[in-house]
């Protein structure tokens, strides 16, 4: 139980969200009316446990979601994957650069921008405030043209709850609306993922931000000026693009220590620059931005490859022990990962470098043989970049699992992500949850068949894919929402490869 009527109604109101249910359809399963609800979300009153039981009735019963139906995918295997694939664009710079759009009065054009449903909620907001989105007849560039002034209040807030990057959104409206509200993230049950760092920070640019009933509610100060020097208490990546995005239209320089160099990030910088804003340091951990007063510029931006979903192709070989060519991977952001794998003993060989259409990027194919595996030597835990990225350490749990010997997987960042993976012992595997962070996987595994509903975290659910994909039997996979929203057609791809994935809806 939670500690407070408001905390309670949060969580009330993300799940609702996160189930495609809105405030109408639960006050009618209810038999309450929709003002019963909202006070119950935001916290102004506390319902009883039979009423509390009832909502929670009400959030599980799928002919109650407002949403399409659910998508579930039949896997089939044990599968060979063979031939070559190529990584697309990444989710998490699509959607820094969406919300970076916000900076710019010209004309934006995203190519190659990926097709997830993550941009999908984050585009659902932007055209609710006013922008225009036109995709190109193949859908291959975005176009993307800012009002002279957002309507907030006309923002799509269901599409809003149910993803994080609507934090970003505070960077960009603090230039320029003297006031506004943004409902709180949804996006990844992954445990608390605080939001203090982005208030600590952006506060140097006079943001001061309440959090109070399911709304950050943002007031500006603009007064300061000079050169502002902010020492992050988090070196993450989405407040260093919040940071980056507040400098962009401040007429000054802004020093950014301890900043991510991250590859989305990167990517921000990368966008900035064509936008006119100069930024130096980039892939370090300084950043000294010379923002403008104003940016009206047209320009087409070209995100970079994904190492995450590099990551994946790279598992779905090694546990399908197969030989495959991951094209276009963008090696400064996978060379952690590939060297603890070459000490396990994985056979694999790149390609020579080559520069990505960003002109920044270096990528290089990545060609993976079938190889016997043995657990690392020392436990697998991710550290800031360069170091091993947090978004690939949950493959580590799969590839561990067919590993011969015992492999300590320490996910220091998340509270529940180490949960989440627990679900592959379903599928066979021999893992052990010794606290909410570390987990410990002893393989080989025999992998088996099983019914699962995926979990409520993007990489765990693509772990359980993968691990499928080299069960003797029929997986079921049940509602694979979570998959889409940081995966663009991944099954018809792997299918593609060999793969016998089956897509259905009910």
């Amino acid at each position: 139980m939670t500690d407070s009527p408001s905390s309670l109604g949060s969580l009330l109101s993300n799940v609702r969200n996160q189930r495609g249910l809105s405030k109408q359809s639960i006050a009618q399963a209810l038999n309450v009316g929709v003002r019963a609800i909202e006070q119950i979300e935001t916290g102004e009153t506390e319902p009883d446990l039979t009423l509390l039981n009832r909502y929670a009735e009400a959030l599980m019963d799928p002919a109650g979601s407002d949403k399409a139906p659910a998508m579930h995918l039949r896997i089939s295997g044990p599968t060979k994957l063979s031939g070559s694939i190529v990584v697309r664009s990444s989710k998490n710079a699509a959607v820094a650069l969406l919300c970076a759009s916000l900076l710019n009065e010209g004309r934006t054009v995203l190519r190659g921008i990926a097709r997830i449903e993550e941009v999908n909620r984050i585009l659902e907001v932007l055209e609710s405030i006013g922008v225009r989105a036109t995709w190109s007849p193949d859908r291959g560039e975005l176009e993307l043209i800012r009002p002279k002034t957002l309507d907030l209040a006309s923002m799509d807030i269901e599409a809003a709850r149910r993803t994080r990057s609507i934090i970003m959104f505070l960077g960009p409206l603090m230039h320029l609306l003297p006031e506004f509200s943004l409902p709180y993230a949804g996006g990844c049950d992954l445990g608390t993922r605080t939001v203090t760092p982005h208030m600590q920070a952006l506060h140097h640019f006079g943001l001061e931000i309440q959090a109070t009933e399911g709304w950050y509610r943002a007031r500006v100060d603009t007064g300061a000026t000079g050169v502002r020097t902010i020492t992050l208490t988090e070196r993450g990546d989405t407040v260093t693009e919040n940071v980056l995005m507040a400098a962009a239209l401040y007429p000054g320089l802004t020093v950014i220590r301890n900043a991510s160099p991250n590859y989305m990030v990167q990517d921000v910088c990368f966008f900035l620059q064509q936008l006119g804003v100069e930024v130096d340091g980039i892939g370090t951990t300084t950043l000294r931005v010379t923002g403008r007063e104003r940016i009206d510029a047209d320009v087409t931006v070209v995100p970079s490859e994904d190492p995450i979903e590099a990551m994946s192709l790279i598992t779905a070989a090694i546990v399908t022990h197969s030989e495959l060519t991951i094209e276009r991977a963008p090696i400064e952001f996978l060379e952690i990962e590939l060297s603890i794998l070459d000490e396990m003993g994985l056979d694999f060989s790149l390609s020579e470098e080559y520069p990505a259409e960003n002109g920044h990027t270096r990528l290089v194919d990545i060609t993976v043989r079938p190889s016997k595996l043995h657990a690392a030597a020392d436990k697998i835990h991710p550290l800031p970049f360069p170091g091993l990225n947090i978004d690939n350490l949950p493959f580590f749990a799969v590839i561990a699992a067919v590993a011969d010997g015992r492999t300590l997987i320490h996910d220091w960042v998340y509270e529940n992500r180490a949960v989440h993976l627990m679900e592959l012992n379903k599928l066979g595997a021999n893992t052990q949850l010794l606290d909410p962070h570390r987990l410990l996987v002893q393989g080989p595994t025999r992998w088996r068949p099983q019914e699962l509903v995926c979990p409520p975290a993007l990489r765990p659910a693509v772990c359980l894919l993968l691990a499928a994909l080299a069960a003797s039997g029929t997986t079921l996979l049940r509602d694979v929402y979570v998959i889409n929203r940081g995966y663009e057609d991944l099954p018809n791809r792997l299918n593609a490869l060999g793969a016998k994935i089956e897509s259905f809806f009910g």
